[in-house]
């Protein structure tokens, strides 16, 4: 079993970790310090009531990830340009940012466990997770999975599953395995059984997002006919929702999110702003670095500037 490592610096001090930020400071706090870590922006005011929650929550959040990850508060009512330019419309807001671009964010207040599971994606995003252990034969199964043999891999999964039990990649790897063999409802009770201790490690949030996508999948149109309704009426939001659908249940996933970014560039707020609801699905069910991701989120990120 492989430890913490023990010769890691110390932790940044607080006042490293958190800062107040102004439009002014903008650009240096969080657009080019988001290019080595994630920032989270914390858009607020003294008078907002879930504000004086949210902050002291994010900011736990955020000193417990031991430098992982920094935040910048935005006093609004100070700071109104890049709180317009991001489309602020109510607080709090908090987006998070990564390599110079915004890849999420929430409205509202949230309860811990949500704060949480924002703080570590954003974590595993930037690559500051450690090794668990046991990643030797993780890889191999991984490699199992990759090369068709999904039966292999979980068991493989399973093995190692019996030597650490809190083992998030093996848990994740384990659901994939069962996803591969189309056994969605035995992958979404692997995933419920995970234990506590890691029921909200990042590699499960992934897996979340990717059961939720396999069941969308089983109910997907063909991918033809739907093509063909986009392609005769190219504002049919609708129809190329469903055509995104289709295709990601087909494995192409490049051309799924394009089609969903061309329904956010047509109109973001359409169905209650379900195109980005499903963009980041997609890309939560990849691998934070997957190209795939990356591309999406920076094209999605210059349409929300723009």
């Amino acid at each position: 079993m492989l430890g913490l490592n023990d010769s890691a610096p110390a932790a940044p001090n607080k006042d490293d970790l958190i800062r107040e930020g102004s439009d002014a400071t903008f650009m240096q706090d969080v657009v080019e310090t988001s290019k080595t870590v994630p920032v989270i922006v914390d858009f607020w005011a003294p008078w907002c009531g879930p504000c004086k929650t949210l902050g002291p929550a994010l900011e736990a959040a955020v000193t417990k990830a031991g430098g992982k990850v920094r935040m910048v508060k935005i006093d609004v009512d100070r700071n109104q340009a890049y709180a317009g330019q991001l489309q602020v419309q109510s607080i709090p807001t908090v987006y998070a940012f990564w390599q110079g671009q915004p890849v999420d964010g929430f409205q509202g207040a949230l309860p811990g466990s949500e704060i949480e599971k924002f703080v570590n994606k954003l974590v595993a995003l930037g690559g500051g997770d450690e090794d668990g252990g046991l990643s030797e034969a993780i890889a191999a199964a991984d490699a199992m999975l990759d090369e068709g043999d999904a039966v292999g891999a979980a068991e493989v999964f399973g093995a190692i599953l019996q030597e650490d039990d809190k083992n998030a990649p093996a848990y994740a790897g384990l659901v994939r395995a069962h996803l591969a063999l189309d056994q969605i409802d035995q992958a979404e009770a692997i995933l419920n059984g995970a234990p506590a201790e890691v029921a909200h490690a990042p590699e499960l949030d992934a897996a979340h997002a990717q059961i939720a996508l396999a069941r969308q999948a089983s109910n997907a149109g063909p991918v033809a006919e739907l093509r063909a309704r986009v392609e005769a009426e190219p504002g049919d939001l609708q129809a190329r929702y469903d055509l995104a659908t289709a295709l990601h249940a087909k494995g192409e996933t490049a051309e799924a999110v394009d089609q969903l970014l061309e329904i956010f560039r047509r109109d973001r707020e359409w169905n209650d702003g379900a195109a980005k609801t499903q963009l980041f699905t997609i890309f939560e069910a990849l691998p934070a670095k997957d190209p795939i991701a990356l591309a999406g989120r920076r094209r999605l990120s210059s349409m929300i500037f723009a």
